[in-house]
């Protein structure tokens, strides 16, 4: 049987909620060059897929985080994931903005924590790290108590993991960008030259330029 993190990998690929493109990159929102992007909001149109990420998740905090209390998703990938696995495991849910409402109350938080309850933050992708902090330190100022978070895509980037240990924020994935590289090899989606150009890549992405293409100031 096949570890959770290569299944996962190989489903993602499958349904192209992973894409890969070395010679041809794309603009992230960071203003990054990248051969990869990263759409997990698609894995909800296959049920398949959908149900094996809402089971682990809900498997994996019921190991870690035995005593969460509530379900809080990080907006806005992670708002349907969150909410399913909150379901599954009979938690109210919330999710968590990374700027206010612009109307309204203005929340950051959609739905209700009370202090001193303990939550588990449900994110789709870990590439900075920031959005979780942002959603570490929300939570936190509403009176939670963060257990950690379960991401189903770790991009394993070193400047998220040092942000998040300093945080003292544990975190749990599904799967990453290793175990996504070595799926994507073995199974034909790229060959060893795109390998070693995304593990370039990987190495600086904020500074990383694709072959054919010229930094911008």
């Amino acid at each position: 049987m096949k570890n959770l993190d290569t299944l996962l990998a190989q489903k993602l690929i499958q349904i192209n909620a992973i894409k890969l493109q070395p010679d041809s990159p794309f603009a992230w929102a960071t203003g990054w060059q990248s051969p990869i992007y990263t759409d997990l909001r698609m894995t909800l149109s296959y049920p398949e897929v959908r149900n094996l990420i809402k089971v682990e998740m809900a498997r994996l905090i019921m190991e870690n985080f035995g005593d969460a209390q509530v379900i809080a998703g990080i907006a806005t990938g992670a708002i349907a994931h969150g909410a399913l696995v909150a379901d599954s495991l009979a938690k109210p849910f919330v999710y968590v903005r990374s700027t206010p409402k612009d109307h309204g109350l203005e929340n950051l938080i959609e739905g209700d924590i009370k202090p001193g309850q303990k939550v588990v933050l449900i994110e789709d992708q870990l590439s900075t790290g920031n959005n979780c902090l942002k959603c570490y330190n929300t939570v936190s100022e509403a009176g939670g108590i963060v257990l950690g978070a379960v991401v189903i895509y770790d991009y394993q980037f070193s400047m998220a993991s040092k942000a998040l240990k300093r945080a003292k924020l544990p975190i749990i994935t599904l799967t990453n960008f290793e175990t996504m590289l070595d799926v994507a090899l073995d199974g034909g989606t790229i060959n060893q030259a795109d390998a070693d150009t995304l593990q370039q890549w990987h190495s600086d992405p904020e500074n990383w330029v694709a072959a054919g293409f010229e930094a911008v100031d």
